[in-house]
């Protein structure tokens, strides 16, 4: 009679023993998933797109011999399973990627890094200016090419950011943003790495959204957004329109010249002191331009009452 009520008994408890081991092995599960995720930033689901020629996947790693499927520039694929292979010395995570149903296969991901991104405009846009190659580039064409227009301006006195300005600080404030989101983002890349790495897989234009530091250089974007738009609004109220397309011009290239400067030399911490001295610099330039006095004699503008500065001419 004993015996059969703990057979009773553990009948009973079978189904609850079950539930919980299923429950156990879920909530491991879950972990591995979040772990990945946490380090690798994506999981299954994920969707990438390819940004290179083409790119090869196996249908399965664990055999020598390879049948392959080809996937080229602009496919969107979709993860669909990751799995650890110990063995392997080269990369030992390997994901299984998914065009369509009849186009599936395996890669490393140290080779699918190399040729997808995010499928997001935005992961997209970042993964364009992150290449170093065209930055570098960049950066020749662009002081090359500023220092030459902006030469050309100066001498037929056209108006011209921080130099020969328009009494608004407008622009002075959208070449200051540049500068400042410029500094921030190479800050990122150099104390908080993975931050960005995270925003890069999961991007939003919401600054609440992210981290403090993400959310500061996004809301430095909005700011440049915003002040870019209200800048241009304003050159072409205050001067005539083939003026205000040369001043545009030049606030362009003055702005493309802060971007390259400071990106580049914060990554090697020179870029806070340039930042400091070009803040002093355009405050001081842009005070010199909002003065209320002009000189009787140059015309010039001059910050007090007095002797002028430019032709040596006392006003009164």
């Amino acid at each position: 009679m004993y015996a059969m009520m703990r057979i009773k008994s553990l009948r009973l408890l079978l189904p609850v023993v079950s539930v919980l081991m299923a429950m156990m092995s879920l909530t491991s599960c879950y972990k591995q998933e979040m772990g990945f995720t946490a380090t690798h930033h994506y999981n299954q689901n994920y969707n990438f797109v390819v940004k290179t020629d083409s790119m090869i996947i196996i249908e399965n790693p664990d055999t020598s011999i390879y049948d392959s499927t080809i996937v080229y520039r602009g496919d969107q694929l979709v993860v669909a399973e990751i799995k650890t292979i110990p063995g392997d010395t080269i990369d030992s995570v390997w994901v299984k990627l998914a065009r369509d149903q009849m186009s599936q296969g395996w890669t490393r991901e140290c080779d699918l890094m190399k040729c997808v991104a995010p499928d997001d405009p935005i992961s997209q846009f970042i993964d364009l200016f992150s290449d170093n190659h065209l930055l570098l580039f960049l950066a020749l064409v662009v002081i090359v090419s500023a220092t030459y227009g902006l030469r050309r301006l100066y001498r037929r006195d056209a108006f011209i950011v921080h130099f020969h300005d328009i009494s608004s600080m407008l622009p002075t404030l959208l070449a200051l943003l540049v500068a400042t989101s410029a500094t921030v983002y190479a800050t990122i890349q150099n104390f908080a790495p993975e931050s960005w790495r995270h925003y890069y897989f999961h991007p939003t234009l919401n600054p609440f959204a992210v981290t403090p530091v993400i959310g500061l250089f996004v809301s430095l974007v909005w700011a440049m957004i915003i002040t870019g738009i209200a800048a241009v609004e304003d050159v072409l109220r205050r001067l005539p329109f083939g003026s205000a397309v040369l001043y545009l011009l030049g606030l362009a290239a003055v702005c493309a010249v802060d971007y390259v400067v400071f990106s580049i030399f914060t990554l090697y911490y020179i870029g806070y002191v340039l930042l400091a001295a070009y803040v002093g610099f355009a405050v001081r330039r842009l005070s010199l331009v909002l003065t209320r006095y002009v000189c009787g004699n140059c015309g010039k503008r001059i910050p007090k009452l007095g002797k002028c500065p430019h032709c040596g001419a006392v006003n009164e």
